[in-house]
């Protein structure tokens, strides 16, 4: 089971504008073949076809573990593609329904962007790539060999940091690069933690390979708060009480500074959740929202009284 708390792994900037093309090519790493969809349910999976647990559990628990992960990174992607189709907050009541009329997506037409954002979801996240395709269960790698397993995290990893790369030079919104510099220092972790449980169980020093692609994580400004607060050398542990073993794995120093790793109980403190805008002209919540908001207001205060 995953414990789900209402906020997000790090505070995200508000954009100062919509940008559906911003938001067109971060979705390639929600539901792209590297995305945050593909590492949940690759650990996930791995983690419940996991045999033999209790005599190698230190390997079962680091694969649980970092699979509860990915689940806020899930939140943390799609909650960006939602800021950047939202635009700035207007606080305060929603704003007045738009004229649907006078085509107030026609936006969604030149190209710039993702239709399904304008068509499908509402001016919101959807479960698949860049190219308006699903996410689909062929991305799953599950093979029962724990080498094997471990050993394609670690590709897996790396590839979703090329990817974050490449977006990274697509957009120069804050939002967007904000959620990329901790995605960097975060994918790094669990490139570093799946190396050292190859290294623990062939020998072999995979950590040697890192960074993949060659450029430091240091180079980026918004990585760099990250890195300053040591949130590449910590091992978050996503249980109140379990995976605990997963500390065996993240042992000795961080190959980049030499300080030592630290495996921490519990989540980190995380930010806010967006608070999005209704959109009138995508029917998101609804035409004209304020009966619902009114409704939801009642409760609210039936709820405190």
């Amino acid at each position: 089971m995953i414990l789900r708390i209402d906020r997000l792994p790090i505070e995200l900037p508000a954009p100062k504008k919509q940008d559906p093309a911003s938001a067109a090519s971060v979705q390639e790493l929600l539901g792209g073949r590297f995305g945050e969809m593909s590492t949940l349910m690759n650990y996930t999976y791995q983690s419940m076809n996991f045999r033999g647990r209790t005599g190698v559990r230190p390997y079962y628990s680091l694969i649980a573990n970092i699979a509860a992960e990915e689940y806020g990174h899930i939140e943390v992607v799609a909650a960006t593609i939602n800021s950047l189709l939202n635009g700035p907050p207007a606080g305060g009541a929603p704003p007045a329904p738009a004229d649907p009329l006078a085509a107030p997506l026609a936006d969604g037409q030149d190209g710039t962007g993702l239709r399904h954002h304008f068509i499908g979801t509402g001016m919101g996240a959807f479960c698949g790539d860049s190219g308006g395709l699903p996410w689909n269960g062929t991305y799953v790698f599950s093979s029962g060999n724990l080498i094997l397993d471990l050993l394609h995290n670690f590709f897996l990893e790396n590839g979703a940091r090329t990817n974050k790369l490449r977006v990274y030079e697509m957009t120069k919104d804050p939002c967007a690069r904000q959620m990329l510099g901790y995605l960097f220092v975060r994918g790094g972790v669990h490139a570093l933690a799946y190396a050292k449980a190859l290294e623990q169980l062939t020998g072999v020093k995979m950590s040697d390979m890192l960074p993949i692609p060659k450029i430091e994580n240091k180079m980026f400004p918004e990585a760099q708060p990250f890195i300053t607060e040591g949130s590449h050398r910590r091992l978050y542990r996503f249980s109140p009480d379990d995976y605990k073993e997963a500390g065996f794995v993240w042992q000795g120093t961080h190959p980049d500074d030499g300080l030592p790793l630290e495996f921490v109980d519990g989540p980190p403190e995380g930010g806010k959740m967006a608070d999005l805008d209704g959109i009138s002209e995508a029917f998101a919540p609804e035409y004209s929202a304020g009966e619902i908001f009114e409704m939801a207001q009642k409760l609210y205060q039936k709820a405190k009284s």
